[in-house]
């Protein structure tokens, strides 16, 4: 029977999920012939590795974490600081900002390179996939260079569907569609003539969804700061600091990673 992508994860997410190597590294690796699959070597980023298969990066074996193994971590993020493991202009990366032990940890989605506030982190790439697919709300400070206007109250309540959502988006983004679902809470929290505070609670995390959302207005959002994700809040962790989860925190995760693959197994 020929395997299939549910079956299976591909090389270079399996790498960057179960090493210290980022999905870019893995993919440099691959082309150098440095990684092997049951002790051949491979140059294709995307061949599934399946349950029974054997990795290894510079004939050093890649172990697949244990389902139910998880440490996760709160960051509070800075902005000017960007979520991913290398970038190719040299711009600092959380990973920059992080102590060395996590140097191996998952970001559970984004926050762009202005954002800052909540990110969690994993250990486990099947936790991280949980929370990233699932639709826990996402809070969010935000401050908009516009008064509030009942078209975008309207769509924040209704939703909105955008042909065309680039403005706000990132420049090399090629995402061009986009559908906003209502949102599940937005709270003024100050404004003036040129400006507009606003707690906002979301169910999705798709790239760059606010910005685009407002940019459709013409407004742009000059601060945003994630707040809250499910039932993790920022409070007054400081900024640039990490804590690990809460016994009652660990609690509530298991609960909802026994729902998830519940819902997976249905």
């Amino acid at each position: 029977m020929k395997k299939t992508e549910e079956q299976g994860i591909r090389l270079n997410k399996y790498i960057a999920h179960n090493s210290k190597y980022s999905r870019r590294e893995a993919d440099r690796l691959i082309e150098e012939g440095q990684v092997t699959i049951n002790r051949l070597p491979v140059k294709e980023h995307g061949l599934l590795v399946h349950p029974e298969d054997k990795v290894a990066v510079k004939g050093r074996p890649i172990h697949p974490r244990k389902r139910g193994e998880v440490t996760m971590v709160v960051y509070n993020k800075p902005r000017g600081v960007l979520v991913t493991k290398r970038d190719d202009r040299g711009r600092a990366t959380i990973y920059h900002k992080l102590p060395g032990k996590f140097r191996h940890f998952i970001p559970v989605g984004r926050l762009d390179y202005a954002s800052e506030g909540l990110l969690l982190l994993t250990d486990n790439p099947e936790v991280a996939e949980a929370l990233m697919r699932s639709k826990l709300p996402r809070s969010y400070n935000i401050k908009i260079d516009k008064a509030l206007s009942e078209e975008m109250l309207k769509a924040m309540r209704e939703g909105l569907v955008l042909e065309d959502a680039r403005e706000g988006g990132h420049a090399a983004s090629d995402i061009t569609r986009m559908e906003f679902a209502p949102f599940l809470e937005a709270l003024i929290r100050g404004e003036g003539s040129r400006y507009t505070k606003l707690r906002v609670t979301i169910t999705e995390g798709k790239n760059r969804e606010l910005r685009r959302f407002f940019a459709h207005f013409g407004a742009k959002i000059l601060d945003l700061k994630r707040v809250a994700f499910g039932w993790i809040e920022l409070n007054n962790l400081p900024e640039n600091k990490t804590r690990y989860f809460s016994r009652q925190e660990y609690e509530t995760l298991h609960k909802f990673l026994k729902e998830a693959r519940k819902n997976d197994d249905d």
